[in-house]
């Protein structure tokens, strides 16, 4: 806009200096012109007295000679044969007899080019015997066009400096405009981005104050919906405490063996989710969505252990094949350890619901560089239609399932830049690829991040 508001000025400011200094250029031009001629005839006049009086050569010749354009030898006097005598030629003619006799001939003053550069006016003079002599001046072409080039300077410099100022004032105008604009685009971005403080200063031109005052509001309302969310986040975990409680002390009497382990060991986890779902909720975080990835992020590999040591025991009990691979380093990931610790649950969790006792499962890790891969494959019956477990609610060829398992993973992958796909895996059965981006760029920008991930990986083959 900025930009465009320049070139517009400038375009105007061009087109006018044009239309005015051009004709005034040209009426400089004809002013030294007629300037020129004009004193050429005042110059031709002065002879006109001698010539009424006498046609005498000498008498003529020191006349011309006490002249301007005599001494300088630009005047010349061309007087016709009078009473029987010849013609008197004073001074250099360079007009030509043609010129001289046609003059003579129409009574009156004409302008002749001349071939080497300028012009000769030639000026009729009636003598006392009625005959026509005529005055000859050599007009050269430096006093035609004296002063006529610093016009031309002048003007153009006045021309520049007109465009130069109208081009300031046309930037500082935009930048008025366009500085209001910016701040308000450079908000929406950083609340797209998380930083729910983002607010814009409410000035500039009546149209961008009002956006202001609308976004500052719009923001305002989104953090009062998003404290209300984490409040009711909070009180409805708030309140599973109270019946987790009461499970917790009924495990107590179940007694030993490997079944009340598995039973207090999932109370107490999900002891910790409900503790750690109210702490989140409650949280005021200022920063931004990339800087609370960056602080909450984990080790993968850790992650994964952890959770398997957990499946491993009922994996024993359902005679389950178990394979970790990529898990013996450190795999760092922009993702909060609760977040990938549901994932992996919600993952897992399917296997043991939707395979039969037996089935093998394997957990890959790889490190792609700018992305990091989980594979989660098992080999079960497989799923009929991945695109349709993908949608959010529908868990396709799962039969009783919500698909909810599989929307908190997406939501995993989705929040760096990545993506989720559905697959056939190297055991027979389903492949789950869970795709973490590690880029910055990916991870700001969200939903729209991950379906360019997800074109990028079609693009790759899958």
């Amino acid at each position: 806009m900025r930009w465009a508001l320049v070139k517009v000025c400038l375009a105007v400011t061009a087109m006018v200096v044009v239309a005015f200094a051009v004709p005034l250029g040209l009426v400089v031009q004809e002013m030294a012109s007629d300037r020129a001629f004009s004193n050429a005839e005042r110059q031709a006049a002065t002879i006109g007295p001698t010539l009424s009086i006498t046609t005498d050569p000498g008498q003529l010749r020191r006349a011309v000679e006490s002249t301007e354009m005599g001494a300088a030898q630009r005047m010349a006097v061309h007087v016709p044969a009078v009473g029987g005598g010849a013609a008197v030629e004073i001074g250099t003619g360079r007009a030509g007899a043609h010129a001289v006799d046609e003059t003579r001939r129409l009574g009156r003053a004409m302008t002749v080019p001349l071939a080497r550069g300028g012009s000769a006016l030639l000026q009729p003079t009636a003598l006392g015997s009625g005959d026509i002599a005529v005055v000859e001046i050599l007009v050269p072409e430096r006093e035609v066009s004296n002063g006529v080039a610093t016009a031309w300077l002048v003007l153009a410099g006045v021309g520049l400096a007109l465009v130069v100022g109208s081009v300031a004032v046309a930037d500082r105008l935009g930048a008025r405009l366009v500085r209001p604009a910016e701040r308000l685009a450079d908000a929406a971005h950083q609340l797209g981005e998380g930083r729910l403080g983002a607010r814009v200063p409410e000035d500039g031109p009546k149209e961008l104050r009002s956006a202001a005052v609308a976004f500052n509001s719009m923001a305002d309302q989104v953090v009062e919906l998003l404290a209300n969310e984490r409040e009711l986040a909070a009180d409805l975990s708030h309140r599973l405490r109270t019946p987790l409680t009461v499970l917790r002390l009924n495990t107590a009497s179940l007694g030993d063996g490997p079944a009340a382990e598995q039973t207090r060991a999932a109370v107490e986890q999900l002891e910790r989710e409900v503790d750690t779902i109210i702490r989140t909720a409650r949280e005021q975080r200022a920063a931004g969505t990339a800087g609370v990835a960056a602080a909450a992020g984990c080790d993968a590999s850790e992650v994964i252990r952890d959770r398997m040591a957990f499946w491993s025991a009922l994996a024993e009990d359902q005679g389950r094949e178990v394979r970790l691979a990529g898990v013996d380093r450190t795999v760092r990931i922009p993702v909060a350890r609760p977040e990938l610790a549901a994932a992996l649950d919600a993952l897992l969790g399917n296997v043991f619901r939707h395979t039969p006792e037996g089935t093998a499962f394997a957990i890959d890790v790889h490190d792609a560089g700018d992305a990091v891969i989980v594979l989660v494959s098992d080999s079960g019956p497989g799923i009929d239609d991945p695109d349709a477990a993908l949608r959010r609610g529908n868990d396709g060829g799962r039969d009783g399932s919500t698909g909810l398992g599989l929307d908190i993973v997406r939501r995993v992958a989705e929040g760096t830049g990545g993506d989720v796909r559905i697959g056939r895996s190297v055991l027979g059965g389903t492949e789950v690829r869970l795709w973490i981006a590690l880029d910055d760029r990916a991870r700001g920008g969200g939903a729209r991040g991950g379906r360019e991930r997800r074109g990028r990986r079609k693009r790759r083959g899958g």
